[in-house]
């Protein structure tokens, strides 16, 4: 994503429904797992960071570009710039790695997934979520520096080739599929823009409405995977 567009992600990310309902993700997959040292890859103005934060582990930022690790610095937030098909990190050294709409920007995605399993210590636990289905490949994803959008099967064959076990994997934004097909069938340019405060209160509600409805396993807009480094 550059510069451009990450500017734009940080300005809108606290108010957006889209973000928002994100970080509410994030914090529930946190839920039963025991603080420790987590990595945030591609953290961009680290919104997701702050979440990891609040919920007490010890995270560190981990962005590429200047932008969005000078706003994680604005924000107080510990970063580190760097490529994230080579952490700098010492191996088994993490009990916690998100990317959360990463993984889609990288041409050597399994780079990443292999580096990242190297990074996590036996048992420890990697959070992902991507774009999904090849079909709604448009202007936004080439706008905000898409490679690819993932089917299920691909982004479980990417996960399992580097060494996870997965231990659930589900769609997001199944209500609001239709809509998002539909816009981008015309859409130009990146997607990322504030709505009107009515807009925006109506469609988090219908993607909240999706935490209470059992839609894991239909098509949606983004797939969420909780996969682990094996124990053993």
């Amino acid at each position: 994503m550059d510069g451009t567009e990450v500017r734009k992600l940080t300005q809108v990310e606290d108010r957006h429904w889209w973000y928002r309902e994100r970080r509410h993700l994030l914090a529930r997959a946190l839920q039963g797992l025991d603080p420790g040292t987590a990595l945030d890859v591609g953290a961009a103005g680290g919104g997701n960071t702050r979440v990891l934060c609040e919920a007490g582990w010890r995270a560190c930022a981990l962005e590429y570009g200047p932008e969005g690790a000078g706003v994680c610095r604005e924000r107080g937030l510990p970063v580190l710039r760097a490529d994230a098909t080579r952490l700098p990190v010492a191996p088994g050294s993490l009990d916690l790695v998100v990317a959360y709409d990463v993984l889609e920007h990288l041409v050597d995605d399994a780079a990443a997934a292999e580096g990242i399993f190297r990074a996590l210590r036996p048992g420890g636990t990697f959070l992902v979520a991507v774009p999904c289905d090849p079909a709604l490949f448009s202007d936004h994803d080439v706008a905000v520096g898409h490679v690819r959008r993932y089917t299920r099967p691909e982004l479980l064959d990417l996960l399992t080739g580097a060494g996870f076990g997965i231990e659930e994997v589900k769609s997001w934004m199944v209500l609001l599929r239709p809509v998002v097909k539909l816009r981008r069938r015309s859409s130009q340019g990146s997607d990322l823009q504030e709505s009107t405060p009515v807009v925006n209160a109506a469609l988090w509600a219908v993607v909240a409405a999706e935490r209470y409805l059992p839609l894991g396993r239909l098509p949606g807009v983004s797939l969420l995977v909780r996969a682990r480094r094996p124990a053993g």
